[in-house]
């Protein structure tokens, strides 16, 4: 691949106003295009690995820009880290530190639990008081754009509280409500026709704002529904994938119990597959503009999720494999991320193991535009652009915290990094393990009780972390019985697995209708 050497508007701007003949034309600053996609797993995308889903555009940003092999997002679910995105604060410090809509205290317990714990309270919206990145994006004189989910505040939290000038999309819920296809249920986003798919429409509306802008430094955040459940695709790319399946082999047996919740050990739903193929579309509908535009070489991307890839609750859609669990889960494969950015001129390709995390975007995209860093703001959050040049960054610890159950069996947990070990701390019975990431990436062996000195020195550096963010921690249920514990969890394996099986392989079956005109797709003509 031929290398391209850009020198961005912004840099040159600053060479010219050392001149003492100004410029005659003001030179225009990067454009940033942010693309988030909701619970997209490490492996995901083929570029990270996937032998089954098929991402030629995501691939496109990773092999064009630097992948960050040790990417991870904020929280294990959405709305922590969405909320440490644009704010630069791990969830810890800025309190919301569960999805939002999750039950607390004896309100989870009510729900037909069997758990020993009962989570925090959380904090429903993101401070008003924070200088976000949008907002900072804005003062450095950027026209601010938002498509797609939000969620991190309802009404008077929206994206155009935070610092977007448009919003397309964003409100209060976590999931498509009207499903992927017109009608979509959405009060911040018109209908299409109908069978309109979600993320396509969520695409044009991203290239209609930049044609419009075009002419000025913009901040475009594409932040799609996909690939959050409900799974839905069309019939054409079920059955592509259906038979891609088929192809590779379909296992006898697709899940496997974890602690509270059957994993799915495999790639092989052909519905979810052609939901990661709808979003890949999209992602190249805006490349492609870009391009057309003659703004490719002028306009910075970022890509990465906001959590691993769902193995268990939810629509158990897709594994994660050779990482561990998946989203909601305090493993590697609940936090680690497709995480590529792409500056024209920097990366091409490169991979960089330094462990890097979605507070970092804030001060990281200042820095490229020229702006002037807020660290008062992005306060868990470095700027990334040394290792964008091939340079390194001081070693830090990056915290974890999840005081919460979760809907995918996922245990109450902090967790800290430092270096290539990972120290997890459980809140049931205070127990922690110890793994060293780099010989052991699928966290298979436990080394705390032969590190017993690292593990007292990592726990205590987690827990003056959490400290000093004003963490909150969970209460013993005292309502908690371990014969009702068992009780439940024999139900999951007993009724809820052979279920799952049953319906993974009802999906690869070759006469699968879901029975209501492959979820509005089709749509006819009268």
């Amino acid at each position: 691949m031929k290398k391209r050497i850009i020198l961005f508007p912004v840099v040159m701007f600053l060479l010219f106003s050392c001149q003492n003949q100004p410029p005659k034309k003001a030179l225009k600053k990067p454009n940033v295009l942010f693309i988030l996609v909701d619970d997209y797993g490490y492996t995901d995308c083929s570029v990270m690995g996937s032998k089954y889903y098929e991402t030629p555009n995501v691939d496109r940003i990773a092999n064009e820009g630097m992948i960050f092999t040790d990417g991870y997002a904020a929280c294990r679910v959405c709305s922590p880290s969405r909320a440490s995105i644009i704010s630069g604060k791990f969830p810890a410090r800025h309190g919301i530190t569960d999805w939002i809509g999750a039950k607390t205290g004896e309100a989870w317990s009510k729900k037909g639990r069997a758990t020993q714990l009962l989570p925090p309270e959380y904090k429903h919206t993101l401070a008003l008081e924070y200088t976000t990145l949008p907002e900072a994006m804005k003062e450095a004189g950027y026209k601010t754009f938002f498509a797609g989910k939000w969620h991190i505040g309802g009404k008077g939290s929206w994206p155009e509280d935070h610092g977007f000038d448009i919003n397309k999309g964003g409100w209060d819920a976590g999931s498509p409500h009207g499903g992927y296809f017109s009608p979509y249920k959405n009060p911040n986003l018109e209908n299409g026709p109908d069978g309109e798919n979600l993320s396509m429409r969520l695409a044009n509306e991203t290239v209609d704002f930049i044609k419009n802008n075009q002419d000025t430094a913009f901040f475009a955040y594409l932040s799609f529904y996909a690939v959050h459940g409900p799974i839905q695709t069309v019939q054409e790319k079920w059955a592509k994938y259906r038979d891609k399946a088929e192809a590779m082999g379909i296992a006898e047996t697709g899940f496997k119990m974890g602690h509270f919740l059957p994993i799915r050990q495999s790639q092989d739903n052909p519905v979810y597959a052609g939901l990661v193929e709808a979003m890949d579309d999209a992602v190249g509908v805006v490349l492609d503009a870009l391009k057309e535009m003659n703004l490719d070489e002028n306009t910075i991307i970022c890509f990465t999720g906001d959590n691993g890839g769902v193995v268990a609750g939810d629509a158990y859609a897709t594994s994660n494999f050779p990482l561990r669990g998946g989203k909601g889960y305090q493993f590697e494969g609940g936090i680690r991320e497709p995480f590529f950015i792409n500056v024209p001129g920097l990366g091409n390709g490169q991979r960089c193991n330094t462990p890097v995390s979605g507070t970092d975007f804030y001060p990281t995209l200042l820095e490229l535009v020229g702006a002037q860093l807020k660290p008062e703001e992005h306060t868990d959050g470095v700027s990334l652009v040394p290792l964008l040049k091939g340079e390194s960054i001081e070693e830090r610890p990056l915290i974890w915290h999840y005081p919460h159950y979760g809907n995918q069996g996922g245990e109450p947990s902090s967790v800290i990094r430092e270096g290539d070990w990972k120290l997890i701390h459980y809140y049931e019975d205070g127990h922690e393990e110890l793994y060293h990431l780099k010989d052991d990436l699928g966290e298979t062996n436990d080394l705390a009780s032969e590190n017993s000195e690292r593990v007292k020195q990592m726990s205590t550096k987690l827990f003056e972390m959490l400290n000093e963010m004003g963490a909150r921690f969970p209460a013993k249920d005292p309502t908690w019985t371990a014969e009702r514990e068992k009780k439940h969890l024999n139900n999951v394996i007993n009724k809820q697995m052979p279920k799952l099986e049953k319906q993974r392989l009802k999906l690869l079956s070759k006469d699968f209708d879901p029975g209501n005109n492959w979820w509005g797709s089709m749509v006819t003509k009268d």
